[in-house]
C-alpha cells in the first residue's frame, strides 16, 4: 500500500515537471525573436539556383554592429558557436569577421537558407564559394537540424505520458 501512495505524488511530481519544461521552451522561443532592421531584398529568396548558399560577415562594417549581431547569434538566436571558441576549429583566425561569418552561416542553415535567416541587421550577406578552411567546415543546406523546439512530436510523447500515468493509476486503484 505505501509504495501506491507514493506513486501517485510522483507522478503529480512528473506532470508539473513536462508542463513546466514545456511552456518554457516556448517562452524562451518567443523571446528570442527579436526584431531586426531589414535590408534584405523586400520579395523572394536570394539563395543561388542550382547551387548552395553561405551566409557570411561582411567586411568593412561597423565593429559595434557586427559584435553586436554575433553577441545576438550566438545568443538568442541559438546557433552552434563552440567551434569558434578558443580551441575549436574554426577560431583561427581570431577575427571578428572570421567568427561572425561561422555563426551567421550556422544560423542561417538551421533557419531554412531564407533572406532574412541572413541578415544580422545588414552586417550580413550571401554568398556562393564555400567559405571553409583548413579543419573548419562551414555547414551547407541540410547538414544542421533546426534549433526550434518540436511541437507536434513533444505533444505527442506528452500525451502517451499522461496515457501511462492514467493506466498506471487505475492499476494501482485494483
Amino acid at each position: 500500500m505505501s509504495n501506491k501512495v507514493l506513486v501517485l505524488p510522483c507522478l503529480l511530481l512528473l506532470h508539473c515537471y513536462a508542463v513546466l519544461t514545456m511552456e518554457t521552451t516556448a517562452q524562451e522561443k518567443a523571446e528570442a525573436a527579436i526584431p531586426v532592421t531589414t535590408l534584405s531584398p523586400p520579395e523572394g529568396n536570394t539563395t543561388f539556383l542550382g547551387g548552395t548558399s553561405w551566409c557570411v560577415a561582411l567586411s568593412g562594417v561597423s565593429q559595434i554592429d557586427l559584435q553586436n549581431a554575433l553577441d545576438w547569434a550566438c545568443g538568442l538566436g541559438m546557433a552552434d558557436c563552440k567551434p569558434i571558441q578558443q580551441g575549436g576549429a574554426c577560431f583561427d583566425p581570431d577575427t571578428l569577421v572570421s567568427h561572425a561569418s561561422y555563426a551567421f552561416n550556422n544560423y542561417y542553415q538551421q533557419n531554412g537558407n531564407s533572406d532574412i535567416a541572413c541578415n544580422f541587421g545588414g552586417t550580413a550577406t550571401l554568398t556562393n564559394i564555400d567559405p571553409s578552411h583548413g579543419k573548419c567546415n562551414f555547414a551547407s543546406p541540410g547538414s544542421v537540424r533546426s534549433s526550434a523546439p518540436c511541437l507536434l512530436s513533444c505533444k505527442t510523447s506528452f500525451l502517451w505520458l499522461k496515457f501511462a500515468g492514467i493506466l498506471l493509476l487505475l492499476y494501482l486503484r485494483r
